[in-house]
């Protein structure tokens, strides 16, 4: 088989990779091609040797079962099966809780375990922790466990389910802008629309994301459905070679209500969920594929394990406050296909303007509680924009309005139209999103950059060191709780290590490190940090400028600890440590800091018994 490049080049690298280590993510976009990668990697390195594939989905397996099955004697393990595993064949095919007494067989006899989608390993969960539990003390040392996903995240802020606990290196195969530029995939064109009738602040979100038994009687009373059914009147008609659109829903009275319209305007439609069964979903799906059906309707059963490369057109119809589910659905329409040069994008969930476009999304392997939390201001992403890297980018949101005394609600880019008029209705009715909605209100991430490598050598220079420095424990005695991230920080600056990082595993291993000397000195002087609701940049640069929050005692000794850094690093030493520390501040100040912590990288109790 001809592999494409980079899988051509984890092929290559794989020796090396398995000799630096033992549990490892490969990561890849949605449609590149993971599952042919794991048959290639197991055809050349695992040949005759025993092979465990975990699924969570029945339709997952169908698929890995028809790819491996081509080189491979596979066994697909059903509920019933006992007896000694590998008798007889060399692939065993499972969900994590099937047939468990066979399966943990398997596990200890395996060379290679393959985890799919493994996002959605739990390391401390009921499905995947007895798995990594025996997979650690009774595996072979020479094994594997791989896993394969589009975006490596758990958003969770249980420090014991984190994705690092389960996996100990993300390799970063492929990303979505260089597979469009090869023709893997198809470029993306996003249509968003902020629906204005959509009412989600008052809808509880302390599970992490927006409940479905409240958002979709939101949905259903706001103007979504219509916004999305005008919109693809109008894009169906520009696509070719012809229409096949997919539409994610938040529950099954929305996908019903969704249906509904859809068909209402002629348009050969039709849905599957989770109860759909899979002899009928995979009927539908396949005269999906072939334009027979032109829109498919779904609640969560196309995000994942879904592959129709003629897919052109993704509606999203399900706010979330989960980065990987708007990444996993998107990322389904992108797959390229005979005639396909692009694929529409109708978001009136307002996700795009919250995440930002899939290509350009970023991971994190540990989360903090309350990290989701960014992810209520609907307008997260264009927030970040107006003082990104590439200078001032401006978003517009369109207020015409339109027949049906509805507003047009499209946004757009500034400067990206003649007299920057609305590409959707044609006018010019729009406001600065940026000034609107008043983004620029709290200090971003950016600007304290800024602020911090100008102020702080500069301050440094100026104050008498030696009178600053030794007056760490005076400083965190008296600290109140946003003097005490301030100093966090500062601690974390001066701490964290300035070495480049070649994976997300490594950064985090590096920042986690320091984390925990600053736990251990914290816990050693009797000093806590309480949890907070919330985190401030604002509070770090209030620091900076000897401000009226960060008194002077503490902001100088800050600064103090700073300064001294600039004068042993260069700036790019500096600068990796900055964002390093940023993120060590912001999870001190989230998780807290207590005599009490147990947590997998630092446990003060036993810390304590060694001083």
């Amino acid at each position: 088989m001809q592999l494409r490049n980079w899988q051509q080049k984890i092929i290559d690298s794989y020796p090396l990779i398995i000799k630096q280590h033992r549990q490892f993510i490969l990561k890849a976009p949605t449609g590149a091609g993971k599952t042919v990668l794991a048959s290639e990697i197991v055809e050349r390195f695992y040949k005759g040797k025993k092979i465990v594939v975990l699924c969570h989905r029945l339709v997952l397996l169908e698929q890995l079962e028809r790819a491996l099955s081509k080189k491979h004697v596979v066994r697909k393990l059903e509920v019933s099966d006992t007896g000694v595993a590998f008798d007889g064949y060399d692939v065993l095919l499972s969900t994590s809780m099937r047939a468990k007494s066979m399966l943990a067989d398997a596990i200890v006899q395996a060379d290679l375990i393959i985890v799919d989608e493994a996002h959605r390993v739990s390391p401390n969960g009921k499905a995947y922790k007895w798995i990594l539990d025996s997979f650690k003390s009774g595996g072979k040392v020479t094994a594997q466990f791989m896993g394969l996903t589009a975006s490596p995240e758990r958003r969770t802020g249980d420090q014991r389910d984190q994705l690092n606990l389960a996996f100990d290196a993300i390799i970063d195969c492929a990303n979505i802008e260089d597979l469009i530029a090869e023709g893997v995939l198809v470029q993306p064109v996003y249509r968003p629309h902020f629906v204005h009738d959509l009412n989600l602040a008052s809808i509880d979100i302390s599970s992490g994301d927006f409940p479905v038994a409240s958002l979709a009687p939101a949905i259903i009373k706001s103007s979504m459905i219509d916004y999305a059914l005008w919109s693809y009147q109008e894009e169906r008609l520009k696509i070719t070679p012809k229409p096949i659109s997919a539409w994610f829903c938040a529950d099954i009275s929305v996908a019903e209500a969704t249906l509904h319209s859809i068909q209402k305007a002629g348009i050969e439609a039709t849905m599957v969920t989770a109860g759909t069964p899979l002899k009928e979903r995979m009927r539908l799906l396949a005269l999906h594929e072939s334009g027979d059906i032109e829109a498919m309707v779904s609640v969560g059963v196309l995000a994942e394990g879904w592959d129709n490369p003629n897919c052109n057109i993704i509606v999203h119809l399900r706010p979330t406050l989960s980065k990987v589910l708007w990444g996993q659905s998107v990322g389904r329409g992108l797959r390229s296909a005979p005639g396909k040069d692009k694929c529409i994008v109708i978001d009136v969930s307002s996700n795009w303007s919250t995440f930002g476009p899939v290509e350009k999304l970023e991971w994190s392997l540990w989360s903090h509680r309350r990290s989701y939390m960014q992810f209520m201001n609907r307008f997260n992403w264009i927030g970040q924009q107006q003082d990104g890297d590439d200078g001032d980018i401006t978003y517009l949101l369109c207020k015409n309005e339109l027949e049906d005394k509805t507003r047009c609600s499209h946004i757009y880019k500034k400067d990206a139209h003649e007299n920057d008029t609305c590409p959707v209705c044609g006018t010019y009715a729009a406001i600065d999103i940026y000034k609107e909605q008043k983004l620029d209100s709290s200090l971003n991430e950016n600007k304290l950059h800024s602020l911090f490598f100008e102020r702080v050598p500069k301050v440094y220079a100026e104050m008498n060191v030696s009178v600053w420095s030794s007056l760490d424990k005076t400083a965190w005695k008296s600290a109140t709780p946003k003097e005490q991230v301030f100093l966090a920080f500062c601690m974390a600056f001066a701490l964290v290590s300035a070495d480049p990082t070649q994976s997300e595993s490594d950064y985090w291993d590096a920042a986690l490190a320091a984390e925990a000397e600053i736990r251990g000195y914290l816990v050693k002087n009797k000093f806590h940090i309480v949890k907070q609701e919330d985190f401030n940049l604002s509070d770090i640069a209030d620091g900076m400028l000897a401000g009226t929050v960060i008194r002077t005692l503490q902001a100088h000794y800050g600064i103090s600890v700073c300064g001294d850094v600039f004068n042993h690093h260069d700036r790019a030493d500096c600068d990796r440590k900055y964002h390093k520390a940023i993120k060590v501040a912001e999870r001190l100040s989230m998780i807290g800091c207590s005599s009490h912590d147990n947590l997998p990288y630092f446990n003060a109790s036993a810390y304590l018994k060694t001083l």
